[in-house]
């Protein structure tokens, strides 16, 4: 299996693929990336205004088509509608500069029509809020069903996705479906941290999802022993260092693993493997909050796993796509071999064999989804069938 390779360049497939994997339909990507098709042949960079353009005038009309429903009564079909277009702000916004014109406006329709498309459509998620540090940080609460207290997952960011992609990578539906509750979290650096709170990106990852730790015990349909861990792409590094210097975790996994991505930072400068967003150097500077390159990699610098992985003591997996572009499999490999005191660690590469080769799945996500949704449900006390 492979992206889908729609236009010239990985990154804008990349973008493409997040659509499709999280809700979009094919018929509305397709009346959007058609007239933007060689736009993307002057490079990755060029032309994302024009990407932008397409894809904001198609959620503009779903979510004028949704306001018709919602006037007849249709509150169902209204949110579906909005869902997709809150996807489409999202994935256009993604794809834009640091302070390119109108990406705030953006993102700010992103999360109301967000929120508009959960309330209509009746959705089991909420949006929670908590102090850090003098600013606040955000979360979607996707609880599971059924009375009691129950398992839950702290669910983490990559380098470029939001709270919102998170829920619709359909993570949270999976594991809601196997009795764990999810809370998708925009860490410092993305989403909300990053765009409203100016919360730049921390290498100790321990200091922010020890804070949803503490909200999470504090719920009556939280079971505080059975808390754990997972994130995406960057993610992979967020979540092992957390799970390591947080010992109220219960089990972690990673979506991708990300063992040195100060090392990968070194491999891009040199034009090794795929950037994940257009604009790549502008967006880290921005993430990590950081004046220059040589700044940048000072604070990306403590972004390894050497001398971490040692200190996890809970269940732990490590999965990771065969053929992912972005992180190379070694980096799996290597975050593995360190799991020595683990009492059950588990490695699993997807292969052709059932897809999800591309970085986290995105060719496809549904095996990923699945096998963590699954194992989470092993190692905290859930269900699987």
């Amino acid at each position: 299996m492979a992206l889908f390779d729609y236009f010239p360049n990985y990154v804008w497939n990349l973008s493409l693929a997040i659509a499709l994997e999280s809700g979009g339909k094919i018929g509305e990507i397709v009346d959007m990336c058609a007239p933007i098709r060689a736009a993307a042949e002057r490079g990755e960079d060029a032309g994302t205004a024009e990407f932008m353009t397409e894809w904001v005038r198609m959620a503009d009309k779903l979510a004028d088509l949704a306001a018709e429903d919602e006037a007849r009564g249709r509150k169902f079909s209204a949110g579906a509608k909005l869902e997709r277009a809150s996807l489409y702000y999202q994935v256009a916004e993604r794809m834009q500069g640091h302070g390119h014109p109108g990406r705030e406006a953006m993102y700010a329709r992103a999360l109301s029509t967000f929120e508009a498309a959960m309330s209509l459509g009746g959705q089991a998620v909420r949006r929670v809020t908590i102090p850090y540090e003098g600013k606040s940080l955000s979360a979607l609460w996707t609880p599971a069903p059924g009375e009691g207290a129950k398992p839950a997952v702290v669910y983490c960011n990559g380098l470029d996705s939001t709270k919102e992609l998170l829920y619709f990578s359909f993570l949270p539906h999976a594991l809601a479906r196997r009795g764990i509750s999810t809370l998708c979290v925009d860490q410092p650096g993305t989403g909300e941290a990053l765009r409203t709170e100016g919360l730049p990106a921390t290498h100790e990852s321990e200091r922010w999802a020890s804070r949803w730790v503490d909200w999470l015990q504090a719920q009556p349909d939280v079971d505080p022993q059975r808390i754990g861990m997972t994130g995406i792409s960057l993610g992979g590094y967020y979540a092992p260092r957390a799970v390591a210097f947080e010992p109220r975790f219960a089990a972690g996994a990673v979506w991708g693993a990300n063992h040195d991505w100060a090392e990968v930072q070194r491999k891009r400068l040199r034009r090794e493997g795929e950037n994940p967003v257009p604009h790549y150097w502008a967006h880290v500077h921005w993430v990590f909050g950081a004046k220059d390159m040589d700044d940048f990699l000072q604070k990306a610098s403590g972004m390894t796993l050497d001398g971490v992985m040692e200190r996890i003591r809970v269940p732990f997996l490590i999965t990771h796509g065969a053929r992912d572009r972005q992180i190379g499999l070694e980096y799996a490999h290597r975050s593995f071999e360190q799991l020595t005191n683990s009492p059950h660690r588990e490695l699993k590469i997807f292969t052709d064999r059932e897809g999800g080769v591309e970085h986290v799945g995105a060719d496809n996500m549904a095996f990923g989804r699945d096998f963590i949704a699954d194992w989470f449900a092993d190692a905290l006390g859930g269900r699987t069938g």
